[in-house]
């Protein structure tokens, strides 16, 4: 299709040429002193357009002789260029691969053809990467001095450097990590810290803020970290669960009296007051603090719905329950009653149901429950222990001395 259109546009400038040029009755007069040329009109503008088309063609010639030095300067550099980017390549391939030294090498390979190249040294974030990789592989070679060296300047060259933004974020990033490898929460937090808030938000950073607090021992702060992680789909549903409910715990453990343990659970999320075990955890801590009224009333909600949790569950709440026995009401009794009647063949029900109507002196049912729990090879050994400790006391009060010693010994030799 576009030889026709050639072959049309050649028929199309032979018909205008013919059509103008071809009578050739024209002339022009050129006066030069007493001098006077004649020359046909086809021939004055044959010449014209050679002429013109040759002194085009010098003018460009003379330019691109002129242009030659900065031409081969420019090859130059742009051949420099493609070695630096090569060398970084390279780095970032021996690094990925686990060759730290080759890498660390390649890295300052690139670095140094920057630095004898004056063009290339205005590209920081190329100046940050390279730092980077030298960085990363001193870390994993144990060179902290090293590290720490490169890690400056990459800091040094970024700042105000708009093009160079997204690396010093990831430097950053990856000196929070570095100090999280060398057990220096503190570090890492302060540089998170130090983040705008954006950056902070994202998913590797709030990970880095979670390992942090855990290793500074700041439940509370890794658990708020932990819930923008689940918020943000950093984790996994089946992780989440079982990483907040062990950050609720150390934050219940870090309570030293009833006053912060209530500060403390209060503090946390609605969803962790509703996990069970979370609250079996809470009720303990509150029941070694002799507070039996405040375990009791966060056991409460576990057991009015306890048809509906798991063995283990129901596990938790029956022994916290049972140590925070003290001063039990009677509207406990009716709750107690209905849950031994959905599951009259599990020990640690019978276990906490039996402690109950023991403090409330009702002896003959809770002896009955007891032996049941404290027989029962599946329950574990403090629960039995504590069966077997009530049973013995059942027998002082009854004024049963043998029975009572017998508890005491089986309670010895668990």
């Amino acid at each position: 299709m576009r030889s026709v259109i050639w072959f049309v546009l050649l028929f199309g400038a032979a018909v205008v040429a013919a059509s103008t040029l071809g009578a050739n009755d024209g002339l022009v007069s050129v006066y030069a002193g007493t001098w006077r040329f004649d020359v046909s009109l086809n021939l004055f503008l044959l010449v014209l357009v050679v002429g013109c088309f040759a002194m085009v063609s010098l003018i460009h010639a003379a330019n691109r002789l002129i242009g030659l030095p900065e031409r081969a300067r420019l090859w130059r550099v742009a051949r420099r260029e493609r070695t630096a980017q090569a060398a970084l390549r390279e780095s970032l391939a021996q690094y990925f691969a686990g060759r730290y030294s080759r890498a660390k090498s390649a890295a300052q390979h690139a670095l140094a053809i920057q630095e004898d190249t004056p063009e290339l040294k205005r590209d920081a974030e190329f100046s940050v990467l390279g730092l980077l990789l030298a960085a990363g592989s001193a870390h994993r070679l144990q060179d902290r001095k090293q590290r720490d060296e490169h890690l400056t300047r990459a800091f040094e060259l970024a700042q105000g450097q708009a093009s160079a933004r997204t690396a010093e974020e990831g430097a950053r990033l990856m000196a929070a990590e570095w100090a999280i490898d060398d057990r220096d929460a503190q570090r890492s937090l302060q540089l998170l810290s130090d983040m705008p808030p954006g950056v902070v938000r994202r998913t590797q950073a709030l990970r880095l803020k979670l390992q942090a607090a855990r290793l500074g021992q700041q439940p509370h702060e890794a658990l708020k970290t932990a819930r923008l992680l689940v918020k943000h789909q950093g984790l996994s549903k089946a992780a989440s669960q079982g990483l907040l409910r062990s950050l609720a715990f150390e934050c219940l453990d870090t309570a030293h009296d009833i006053d912060q343990l209530r500060r403390t659970w209060q503090s946390l999320d609605v969803v962790d007051r509703r996990d069970n075990f979370v609250a079996a955890r809470a009720a303990l801590r509150a029941a070694q603090f002799g507070s039996a009224d405040d375990a009791r009333s966060w056991l409460r909600p576990g057991w009015e719905r306890i048809e509906d949790t798991s063995d283990d569950e129901r596990a938790a709440l029956s022994y916290a329950l049972a140590c925070a026995i003290d001063g039990i009401g009677a509207d406990w009794l009716p709750r107690l009653e209905s849950a031994q009647s959905a599951f009259p063949r599990e020990a640690a029900v019978a276990h906490a149901v039996g402690t109950a109507l023991a403090e409330r002196q009702l002896w003959g049912k809770a002896r009955q429950l007891l032996e049941v729990a404290a027989a029962d090879a599946n329950l574990p050994i403090a629960a039995k222990r504590m069966a077997w400790l009530t049973l013995a006391r059942l027998a002082e009060k009854e004024g049963q001395s043998e029975r009572a010693a017998s508890s005491y010994r089986n309670a010895a030799t668990l």
